[in-house]
């Protein structure tokens, strides 16, 4: 039996996949939110928050960032693998990325659906 030696993180498919779903999802959102934002009857406050209220926007939306976050999660770890060498500082990065996604996440819910 020939003993396989895998070098590397090989995450190789799955990322490649991850950032084109991703990529179509974010996609297929923008292209919904700009015929939404031209069908809105008047540019005011009104119209915006009639338009936020709907549940599918809030769950789009959220459906739109967390494609973003995992988009950028896969594209930061990747670059990270191949240019930040110490395993320290990558770690300390992967961290401090993750913590900010993370961040980011808890904050665009407070907005989608704080009062």
């Amino acid at each position: 039996m020939v003993k396989r030696e895998v070098i590397g993180a090989h995450y190789g498919l799955r990322d490649w996949l991850a950032q084109r779903v991703t990529a179509m999802v974010m996609i297929v959102y923008t292209v919904i939110f700009l015929v939404m934002l031209l069908k809105l009857p008047a540019f005011d406050y009104p119209s915006w928050k009639a338009m936020w209220s709907a549940p599918i926007m809030r769950f789009g939306t959220l459906l739109f960032l967390l494609c973003l976050f995992l988009h950028a999660w896969v594209g930061m770890r990747n670059i990270f693998m191949d240019y930040v060498k110490p395993t320290g500082l990558r770690l300390a990065l992967y961290g401090a990325v993750i913590l900010a996604l993370v961040a980011y996440g808890a904050w665009a819910v407070q907005i989608l659906w704080g009062k």
